[in-house]
């Protein structure tokens, strides 16, 4: 499993491993039920704290994107729908929040925002 990590980042260590993973597992780069890496192999691996590896998998656990089974290991959870289509909609969410504030910093009107929309999806109502 590649990861990057940041130590300048001003996005905390377990939430940019967390983030990491949760890529992978959205483009397909980790499959359902894959074998992760142990919390132990992990931290050695890409020299981070026990504790901060097993707090982004507490909560990749909590979020439903792994699935932890006693004596078997941590593995990638079955795709579930809602969940991919809840975090593209986060993405979009994030995307028309820097639309809107572009937008109100060059006085750009909704509705012209709105045009635009309508003529990318193909439609002239």
């Amino acid at each position: 499993m590649k990861m990057i990590i940041s130590n300048s980042s001003p996005i905390p260590i377990y939430e940019q491993i967390k983030n990491s993973i949760i890529e992978q597992i959205m483009n397909g780069e980790l499959q359902s039920d894959e074998a992760l890496p142990s919390i132990r192999a992990l931290s050695q691996d890409i020299k981070i704290s026990i504790m901060t590896i097993k707090k982004a998998y507490d909560e990749l656990e909590k979020e439903g994107y792994i699935l932890v089974r006693q004596g078997k290991g941590t593995f990638v959870a079955p795709k579930n729908v809602e969940l991919e289509l809840e975090k593209a909609k986060q993405d979009i969410e994030d995307y028309l929040t820097k639309i809107v504030n572009l937008s109100l910093k060059y006085d750009i009107k909704k509705e012209e925002i709105i045009d635009t929309l309508e003529i990318l999806y193909g439609s002239d109502e």
